[in-house]
């Protein structure tokens, strides 16, 4: 009863349009009141939700990505990307520049919404003004978006660490989404490649040496912020909010020094968004925090642990359910909000079974991911539609295959747990 009235409020603020940190923390205070547990002990909780030194994190990357994504560093990696296709001469060739550009971008943003918006605006008008039709090009640049929700440093990366109380490194959830997150790329490369000697799409046109040369050196400067956030990691040089603060100084100085494409008049209004964002991440967190509290005293995850153990002791057939669960949980709510509220419940009930809680979470940050591209609340689906030009109805009647081809890697990584622990593992994490 007591997790019924939980759960019932948290759905009755859900339903009637309440955002979604107003409804976590109203339905902890309305389950505390239940339990007789004292309304001080919630607000308490609400405060050390956001007082660990880790969440400094979010703040760094967040303004770091989007000082890289507004300052010209998106279209000078598709140059890059151009010139390392063009020498293929490969037919579609756009579309694998389109997907090799946001693998690279997503190492630098952490963000789907954010490359979608910084890649798309680039590449889906050149995609459509060669022949590509704007639906098809819309699906690539949304469906390669999904790997910036496990390519480090993806913010979601971050968000599930701090979920799970520390228990989950952000390093380790770093090395993790690496390899699936290569394994997706290039997946949808070769759908692409598919697609485009089937419809004849255009070759990739070589770009003269003299051209790619300057190309080059212009992309090196945001390549070498992944060389920054990786290698000063992995060689123990800073930590992830050290690696977070350097990023946004090093994306400062190249994007106002270097490149010097963003006026400076344009900062504080960045600034200001950045500011929005971040603040709208940690009352998620303050309140998820809130509402994991109260339903662990309810001794909520102790009984889904009970369930799923009732439905199945194999842990194939756990990790088949859950990604049923996820997937229909991301179409309804937003990828932060869940893992925020999910994995606290969750992750007593994997360790359970014997599943390694950083294996998981690269499963339930790639299930939650594809409800980004999915309505009713698919945040990345809506950007790339109104980047693309074209309705969300057009954009789902082509999308299945990219779907179908996101479901393969989703399973892919659940059921082979070395593509997420292999380089954990190998440097000591």
């Amino acid at each position: 009863m007591d997790i019924a009235v939980l759960l019932l409020s948290m759905c009755f603020f859900f339903a009637i349009g309440m955002p979604i940190a107003y409804a976590l923390a109203l339905a902890s205070l309305v389950g505390a009141l239940w339990i007789d547990l004292p309304v001080g002990a919630v607000m308490q909780q609400f405060a050390s939700g956001v007082g660990k030194v880790s969440m400094l994190t979010i703040p760094f990357f967040v303004l770091a990505g989007a000082i890289m994504a507004e300052g010209g560093m998106a279209r000078r990696l598709v140059d890059f990307a151009a010139v390392v296709v063009g020498f293929t001469r490969m037919r579609g060739g756009l579309s694998q520049v389109n997907i090799l550009a946001t693998t690279i971008m997503s190492g630098i943003s952490g963000s789907s919404v954010a490359d979608t918006s910084a890649i798309g605006s680039v590449m889906i008008p050149q995609m459509a003004a060669k022949g590509y039709p704007r639906v098809f090009a819309t699906n690539v640049t949304i469906s390669a978006s999904l790997q910036a929700i496990i390519i480090p440093p993806s913010h979601n990366s971050v968000i599930y660490s701090l979920a799970t109380g520390g228990v989950v490194s952000i390093t380790s959830l770093f090395l993790a989404g690496v390899i699936p997150g290569l394994l997706l790329g290039f997946s949808l490369m070769l759908l692409c490649l598919f697609y485009a000697y089937r419809d004849k799409h255009p070759k990739g046109v070589p770009v003269p040496i003299r051209q790619a040369v300057r190309m080059l050196g212009d992309a090196v400067w945001g390549i070498v912020t992944l060389v920054i956030v990786l290698g000063g990691i992995l060689t123990g040089v800073f930590t992830p909010i050290e690696a977070g603060a350097v990023a946004c100084v090093w994306a400062f100085f190249v994007t106002m020094f270097v490149y010097r494409d963003y006026k400076w008049s344009e900062l504080p209004l960045l600034v200001y968004r950045t500011l929005q964002t971040v603040a709208m991440v940690l009352t998620l967190v303050a309140t998820a925090s809130c509402f994991g509290y109260v339903a662990a005293l309810m001794q909520m995850p102790a009984k889904m642990t009970e369930f799923f153990v009732a439905i199945s002791s194999n842990k194939y057939v756990l990790l088949m359910w859950l990604n049923i669960m996820l997937l229909i949980l991301g179409t309804a709510l937003d990828l932060a909000p869940l893992l925020l509220i999910c994995t606290p419940i969750l992750l007593p009930v994997v360790k359970s079974f014997g599943i390694d809680p950083v294996h998981f979470g690269i499963v339930m940050l790639l299930n939650l991911g594809i409800g980004l591209l999915t309505p009713p609340v698919g945040t990345t689906l809506f950007v790339g539609c109104a980047i693309g030009k074209v309705s969300v109805d057009e954009v789902m009647r082509g999308i299945w295959p990219f779907y179908y081809v996101m479901f393969t890697v989703l399973m892919i990584v659940t059921y082979i747990p070395w593509l997420s622990l292999a380089l954990p593992r190998a440097f000591g994490f």
